[in-house]
């Protein structure tokens, strides 16, 4: 959905869930403004039995002057000609059902509904603010216009990834560094977000805990709460010697909320998140810190009748039993069934790092599989894959594998990758210098499938993995066996054939 597709309707009431939580009033109030820029009559409200109390809420109302409307009744006065449903689906438990001419809906979280010319629905997204964020973009509209839209959108990702420590998406990643907000007011809103009786909370939440000693691994159950008191539970955890990762977890509307910590390097906080609800949520963030939803209706269907602690504890089990872990550095130990490969005619993308920066200059690169850190160089080319993944690759190495051509190459992907100077902030789109090559003949890899899990250190990175599920090809270069490294089946069958 375009937010154009509902510019032909001019009374609209922009509806939140029943209890507001930042992400919903910066959504919320975001699209307010951009409907008002537009000559509507729009209104921001919710339902439910209780009003917002909240001290951060009530603050980021008054300090924004937000106008939000708490409808007591169940029906407005008057039936609008739009109702716009943010952060929350219509017809959902947590949504009071007012009565519209027409529906529309933006959110991220999963329900199966499917989106179409009235709904938006990212659940790959970790905030509904950031959904908004990019169709308010691509609308036209300038967030930064004024800093109280800004501020808003801000804090609403803020909150619903846990102090940005459970962003996902690199469009999250962008939105961040984008804005232009009011770090006072987000500083006074960070002091302001717990009771005393959230306190109390956590506290007894990390005293009722579980311990896996061979694992170093503690799970900790806490009453249901405001998502972000599970980090606060969780980096305390994690400060204790003797735990490496810890999940902490409680009840919320509709399922279940997981916050995942990690110390350890074989066990990447976002890859747990994505272990523990998959195929009945979503889950996701940093190596270091992550969350995730379970749903309740999906959890039912799949498991019955089984207690949540049971599942978990049960399922940690199974991931730490899935896969194996392969160091770059130490060369291909297990070299049965690696067969053969070199790559079929295709023309990739590479920009040399100099085109982009003057030489030595530190530069992130950002991508998909998160950022890259390199320097630029004459002998550091960067790789834009089948998929638009983008990786360094070292000149000689390029050579070897590539023809470099002087034609512009350009794909279109759903995320395009870009690059930030360290220095001074600069970020240049890494398609706009991108140049085509071709496949060397010599290209050649010794590669097999995964039958069990890996998480492979390339020699390229010692701190974080690549991840490889079953079926997944472990791949290494001709001449080169630290050159090690993961291809995802889809990406390898589209680019690799077996050498006779």
């Amino acid at each position: 959905m375009k937010l154009e597709n509902l510019k032909n309707f001019n009374d609209i009431v922009i509806q939140m869930h029943d209890n507001p939580d930042a992400d919903a009033v910066g959504s919320g109030y975001a699209l307010y403004r951009y409907f008002k820029a537009e000559g509507k009559r729009v209104r921001l409200l919710y339902g439910g039995r209780n009003k917002i109390h909240k001290s951060n809420m009530l603050l980021l109302i008054k300090e924004l002057a937000i106008p939000v409307e708490y409808i007591k009744e169940k029906d407005l006065k008057e039936k609008p000609e739009l109702l716009l449903t943010v952060d929350c689906q219509y017809g959902e438990g947590n949504v009071t059902c007012f009565p519209a001419e027409h529906v529309a809906m933006i959110d991220h979280h999963a329900t199966g509904r499917e989106s179409d010319d009235m709904v938006e629905i990212r659940s790959h997204i970790v905030s509904c603010s950031t959904v908004c964020f990019d169709m308010l973009t691509k609308a036209g509209y300038d967030v930064n216009a004024d800093i109280r839209v800004a501020t808003a959108l801000y804090y609403g990702l803020f909150m619903d990834s846990n102090e940005l420590s459970e962003i996902r998406h690199p469009l999250e990643r962008d939105m961040i560094e984008f804005l232009n907000i009011d770090k006072r007011l987000i500083k006074k809103l960070t002091h302001a977000n717990f009771t005393l009786e959230e306190l109390e909370t956590a506290a007894i939440a990390m005293i009722r805990f579980s311990y896996d000693e061979n694992k170093r691994l503690s799970i900790v159950k806490s009453k249901p709460c405001d998502p972000n008191i599970l980090g606060m539970v969780g980096d305390m955890v994690l400060q204790v010697d003797s735990i490496d990762v810890c999940i902490i977890f409680n009840e919320c509307p509709g399922g279940y909320k997981l916050s995942v910590r990690s110390c350890e390097a074989e066990v990447a906080a976002n890859d747990l998140a994505a272990y523990l609800t998959e195929n009945i949520g979503n889950g996701g963030g940093h190596i270091d810190k992550a969350g995730g939803f379970i749903s309740e209706k999906e959890y039912e269907e799949q498991f019955d009748d089984m207690v949540i602690e049971s599942y978990i504890f049960q399922r940690v089990d199974e991931y730490y039993d899935s896969f194996d872990v392969v160091y770059a550095r130490d060369g291909m130990t297990d070299r049965e069934g690696c067969q053969l490969y070199q790559k079929k005619p295709y023309t990739y993308g590479y920009v040399k790092t100099t085109d982009l920066f003057e030489e030595g200059t530190e530069c992130r690169i950002r991508t998909y599989e998160g950022d890259v850190l390199v320097t630029a160089s004459p002998n550091i080319y960067l790789m834009i894959g089948y998929m638009g993944e983008v990786y360094p690759l070292d000149k000689d190495s390029f050579l070897k594998k590539y023809i470099p051509k002087e034609e512009s190459f350009y794909k279109e992907f759903d995320y395009e990758p870009s690059v930030r100077n360290l220095s001074d902030d600069r970020v240049c789109e890494i398609m706009a210098y991108a140049k085509q090559c071709d496949c060397q003949d010599s290209a050649r890899i010794y590669a097999k499938p995964l039958v069990k899990a890996a998480k492979v250190f390339t020699k390229w990175d010692y701190e974080k993995y690549m991840y490889g599920k079953p079926g997944d090809y472990i791949c290494y270069t001709f001449d080169d066996e630290t050159d090690l490294y993961v291809i995802k089946r889809e990406v390898f069958d589209e680019t690799y054939m077996a050498v006779e």
